[in-house]
């Protein structure tokens, strides 16, 4: 199959130019501001109308044809992690601790091309708004850039993102109604029991056993309490005491970390959890704190929005490229946030199964495979002059 379409073929060395630069130069939430830059000089130099310091470094572009008041919405995701890069080409981040290990360079890089492609050769009739969004790996960039009112200013009718994936091949995508992504949250607990000499446990109330009672009785929490059916996990990440060799300590601290697809289920997490928690301490003897943190929600399609998107990209890469009804994973993306406020969808793009396209997400040696960039930008070009056809003037009689 061929991998470049008519749309991105004549850009396709400067889009892995931009791309490339982007990845040398990572900066991570709320700091991108040598991309947003970047991204804003190329909308300027588009002739498309740029909108800045939205949700902090948030960038927005918006493009107007014709007459329609149709208006509808494209998201990339502009930061980096903190992580020390490990690969050796030349395009390796030069920001010490800094690095591009989940392609957000690549969904930059993507959009900008659809962007210029549009600006110049797009046949559309309506708005297309470009967002280029801050922060997502902390979840914070697309409620940041929603309270500081992104939809009241572009009041788009629908919102879509695309997202490299590993494991699947290059130039296949994956969507799905409903539940593309999981919500991710974050829990402490922490114990409080009494301290007391190893040699004389009894005079204590030991919190290592009344944490470890715990962490035993979460792992029947998703399968003696859900539904079969419903997708969770519940993982214990860190425990923390502040005994010694000799010493049983008088606190215990427990981290961790849930995923969920419903928000059903994540409420049934955080109930259950805190239920069995204080069943526990309370037969010991023992007090206890609960903080559950909320940090993405589920990222759920709109069924209609999966549906014509899945319709573009089989336009673009053949019905057989194309998976409609994939399996939801179990990571966590915060446009999940747009998707509650708009109509919309997220997609999977395949990055490649081997090689550095093969590569997991969040890893040091990880890169963007410049291979689907044109994919991505025909994609978006597709998506656009679907969904906002310009009007066929009546056939002559």
């Amino acid at each position: 199959m061929n991998h470049l379409t008519a749309h991105s073929k004549d850009i396709e060395t400067t889009m892995r130019q931009w791309r490339h630069d982007i990845h040398r130069h990572p900066e991570l939430a709320f700091e991108e501001h040598r991309t947003a830059d970047k991204v804003a000089d190329l909308l300027n130099e588009f002739g498309i109308e740029v909108h800045r310091g939205i949700g902090n470094t948030g960038v927005v572009g918006v493009l107007k044809k014709g007459n329609s008041d149709r208006i509808i919405g494209l998201r990339a995701d502009m930061d980096a992690l903190k992580i020390q890069e490990q690969n050796t080409f030349d395009h390796r981040s030069v920001n010490e601790g800094k690095m591009h290990a989940c392609g957000h360079d690549g969904h930059t890089t993507m959009l900008l091309g659809a962007a210029q492609i549009l600006s110049t050769q797009g046949n559309f009739d309506g708005t297309v708004v470009f967002i280029f969004q801050p922060a997502e790996e902390h979840g914070e960039g697309a409620r940041s850039m929603i309270l500081d009112g992104l939809f009241e200013r572009f009041p788009v009718s629908s919102v879509y993102a695309i997202h490299n994936f590993p494991s699947l091949a290059v130039g296949k995508f994956a969507v799905r109604a409903g539940s593309i992504m999981a919500a991710e949250d974050n829990f402490e607990i922490t114990i409080n029991g009494t301290g007391c000499h190893a040699a004389m446990p009894h005079l204590g109330k030991d919190p290592i056993v009344i944490g470890s009672e715990i962490v035993t009785a979460m792992q029947s929490l998703v399968s003696r309490t859900l539904n079969p059916m419903d997708n969770a996990v519940v993982s214990f990440t860190e425990f923390v005491t502040n005994g010694t060799i000799n010493v049983v300590p008088g606190q215990v601290i427990l981290k961790g970390d849930t995923r969920s697809l419903t928000v059903d289920v994540q409420e049934h997490i955080e109930s259950t959890m805190e239920r069995i928690v204080s069943g526990i301490c309370a037969a010991h003897g023992a007090t206890y704190e609960f903080n559950y943190v909320r940090n993405f929600v589920p990222t759920v399609n709109t069924p209609e929005e999966a549906s014509i998107s899945a319709k573009v990209a089989a336009k673009v890469v053949g019905e057989e490229n194309v998976v409609g009804d994939s399996r939801p994973v179990m990571t966590s993306e915060d446009f999940g946030y747009m998707l509650q406020a708009k109509p919309g969808a997220y997609l999977l793009l395949g990055n490649g199964v081997e090689g550095i396209g093969g590569c997991s997400l969040h890893n040091p040696s990880y890169d963007f495979n410049d291979d689907i960039l044109g994919i991505g930008a025909d994609f978006w070009v597709s998506l656009v002059e679907s969904e906002l056809a310009a009007a066929r003037p009546a056939d002559s009689l």
